[in-house]
């Protein structure tokens, strides 16, 4: 049986809060589960809109979606979603040019079914490893993946905070898609990047594996980024697939 915990802290600079999160452990629609993390931008209240909205969308498209598909029904939910997004940018001037990342998740069994716009990440973690199976839509991973800087700039590179992708950006949004078998120990991370720019990924799994519950493990990730200076709002969903020993 599948365990999930959310938190999102307005961390130690920021005056709001953009980031939104959305759980539900039980169907949604033709999924079988559903887990959202969005980090929103724009001017004041923009960004805190952007990510709502979006979210509320997604859930509100796939509860009424025909199709049975896994990636058609998350595809055809964000997209709408970056539709919406747009459609109220432009018909009020106090939200124009806002959007939000987004990183969606669904598990059905063993699968991980993930979707992802931005720099919004998702992890999947166990005792002897952390592996990022998302890709950031951003500048600086741009330039790392060219060979322009390497990976350890990329953290304090002045650009780090520049998106390639967002919902509300383009008419046009391409959405990167992955699949993953998990194994039996592994917990799921979807965060936004007011996490992983405070905290390195080993110091991550290091929490996890340190904290006895799915509470204490989110409590603690947060906390430690606040301790590191706590410079954006932080988004957690950590997710236990409860995998049996078929599943090992």
């Amino acid at each position: 049986m599948i365990k999930t915990f959310s938190i999102t802290d307005i961390g130690k600079k920021r005056k709001m809060n953009q980031d939104y999160v959305y759980t539900s452990e039980m169907p949604v629609g033709p999924l079988p589960n559903l887990f959202l993390v969005a980090d929103g931008m724009g001017g004041h209240k923009a960004g805190d809109y952007a990510s709502k909205c979006a979210i509320e969308t997604i859930v509100e498209t796939v509860e009424s979606s025909p199709d049975t598909g896994t990636v058609p029904v998350l595809e055809k939910a964000i997209s709408h979603a970056n539709e919406v997004v747009r459609e109220r940018a432009e018909s009020d001037e106090a939200l124009n040019g806002m959007g939000t990342t987004m990183v969606a998740a669904t598990i059905d069994k063993d699968l991980l079914c993930v979707a992802n716009v931005g720099d919004s990440r998702l992890y999947v973690i166990n005792s002897r490893e952390i592996r990022q199976i998302t890709r950031d839509h951003s500048l600086v991973e741009e330039m790392v993946r060219m060979g322009g800087i390497r990976r350890d700039q990329a953290r304090s590179h002045p650009d780090k905070n520049i998106i390639t992708r967002a919902i509300g950006a383009e008419d046009d949004l391409k959405i990167d898609f992955f699949q993953v078998r998990l194994c039996r120990g592994d917990i799921v991370l979807m965060c936004s990047d007011g996490l992983t720019n405070m905290i390195e990924d080993e110091e991550i799994r290091m929490i996890l594996h340190g904290q006895r519950d799915l509470v204490e493990k989110a409590e603690g990730l947060v906390n430690a980024a606040n301790n590191n200076g706590g410079k954006d709002n932080i988004a957690v969903v950590l997710i236990e697939p409860g995998l049996d020993e078929d599943n090992r």
